[in-house]
């Protein structure tokens, strides 16, 4: 007998203040659904109720995935024009019998013109990873619907052992704490890699509560409302932030380029690149490694393929705006793959101004007891003069750039892997070396075997400072209240923003 549940989503996805939302629903036996809407910040605030909201009940489509649910709108919800920008957790109810029923939406209010500090939510991660329906871009599916519900797990979770992704430091090749946990809890199995609870929760929660003012948008509206930058001084991702449009990148680095800083406490960032489609943008195309399918292949957009940044096809790695990429990093503390690593940064330029009244010296290592240095990490290629690190630029890499700080990494190879190619697939180590240098011979995969999570910074000709940490789980630290990420944390915001 099938689960009585109740699911829903909102769009558009995010709105300006004054705007309104519609909230799309369905519900087991078209029972009236409670709904409470709350900003979610350093505080939860609640800011709209209906304690019974009409709903019918809606089989969800074959095409869910690719082309979304189609469901009507059960119910508006009108921003007031005093709603601050941030993050809205739209929690939905039922009852059924003596037991609640319960799921969550949610929704943005952008940030107006003037915000000094700008985060934009890793929503296309969110989207590529999401099953609702059945395919993401992790098992086949090469379009995926931004008007469905996301799968359990990428908007809440609950605590528990296993909850991060990024291992113990216990040998754990198979992440089966992890694996246990999204079981017990009736997860997605990919609600590990995205969503809102892992990354950009703690750390708006820690910025709030230390005074900073941080406005809040979604991806894609870097491509379709590039005013959110207007007059911003600091762009901020954070977490796992992989999936990026030509639109995105665009208003990135125009940014960048025109003197605006940017802190990229992310990992595995920018690495593919997708497009936004549809009438209502509302359906985001990923080809990856089917990115001979992409119907831009072979033609005068190719450049808009859908596959790495830094693949040989579209030749714009990601390293020119955040000064690193995955491809010369990978994994720590997952699989096989650095499992019992330092899970901090080792540091090798403490005079930098992010490390100010930290107290950390040279070979000091950062953030290990909170392991901000774990899951997908990103790096450069770079040389040793007079034992400190300097980057070659070969893969990319701004001149003016710093490492400050690094930790090993691997990609993974055949053996490493905890979900293994299939017989005749490349593992990831030959995929990565035939993108990125047209070949998958022993010699390209050497030149990528071992990889570092960088923690660095560039300064360009425009005067816009750039950080990047390198590794999707600094956030982590500002979660575990460790004094000397928080305090790094601290002078970047207040030195760039």
């Amino acid at each position: 007998m099938a689960r009585e549940v109740v699911t829903g989503y909102c769009w558009p996805q995010s709105v300006a203040a004054g705007g309104s939302v519609d909230l799309h629903l369905s519900s087991s036996g078209g029972r009236p659904v409670r709904v409470e809407v709350a900003r979610v910040g350093a505080e939860r605030v609640v800011v709209w109720r209906d304690g019974s909201v009409s709903a019918d009940e809606h089989e969800t489509p074959k095409d869910a995935s690719a082309s979304g649910c189609g469901w009507p709108a059960a119910t508006t919800i009108d921003v007031d024009p005093a709603w601050r920008s941030g993050y809205y957790e739209v929690v939905l109810e039922i009852d059924v019998g003596e037991k609640v029923r319960r799921d969550h939406a949610f929704f943005v209010v952008r940030p107006p013109a003037g915000t000094r500090i700008v985060l934009a939510l890793a929503t296309n991660t969110w989207h590529a990873y999401n099953d609702f329906g059945g395919r993401n871009l992790y098992n086949g599916g090469t379009r995926v619907a931004m008007q469905r519900p996301m799968a359990r797990g990428y908007l809440f979770k609950p605590p528990g052992k296993g909850r991060r992704v990024t291992g113990t430091g216990e040998a754990d090749p198979q992440n089966a704490a992890h694996v246990g946990y999204l079981q017990l809890n009736h997860l997605s199995g990919w609600a590990g890699s995205a969503g809102w609870p892992d990354w950009e929760q703690p750390f708006l929660a820690w910025a709030e509560r230390h005074g900073f003012d941080v406005g809040v948008c979604t991806n894609a509206d870097l491509e379709h409302h590039p005013e959110v930058l207007d007059g911003a001084s600091l762009y901020l991702s954070v977490g796992h932030d992989e999936y990026w449009s030509k639109g995105m990148r665009d208003t990135v680095e125009a940014f960048i380029g025109r003197g605006g800083n940017a802190a990229f406490l992310s990992g595995n960032t920018s690495l593919w690149q997708v497009r936004i489609e549809g009438d209502d943008r509302d359906v985001m195309v990923g080809y990856k490694g089917f990115f001979k399918d992409d119907p831009l292949r072979g033609t005068d957009r190719e450049a808009e393929v859908t596959t790495f940044w830094s693949d040989v096809i579209v030749a714009r790695p990601e390293n020119h705006m955040t000064g690193v990429t995955f491809t010369r990093g990978g994994y720590h503390r997952i699989g096989r793959n650095v499992t019992d690593g330092l899970g901090g940064y080792t540091v090798h330029r403490p005079g930098h101004w992010i490390f100010e009244g930290t107290g950390l010296g040279y070979g000091d290592v950062l953030g290990a007891a909170a392991t901000v240095v774990g899951y997908e990490c990103d790096g450069c290629t770079f040389t040793y003069r007079d034992g400190l690190p300097y980057p070659t630029g070969e893969d990319g890499t701004p001149a003016t750039f710093e490492i400050l700080g690094t930790c090993p990494t691997q990609h993974f190879t055949r053996e490493t892997a905890p979900r293994p190619p299939k017989p005749g697939e490349p593992s990831e180590l030959e995929y990565i070396a035939a993108r990125v240098f047209g070949t998958r011979e022993p010699e390209a995969m050497e030149r990528i075997r071992h990889g570092h999570a960088v923690l660095g910074a560039y300064t360009n000709d425009a005067g816009a400072t750039v950080v990047t940490s390198g590794s999707t789980d600094w956030a982590h630290g500002l979660a575990a209240r460790e004094p000397r990420v928080e305090r790094i944390t601290r002078n970047i915001l207040t030195r760039l923003g």
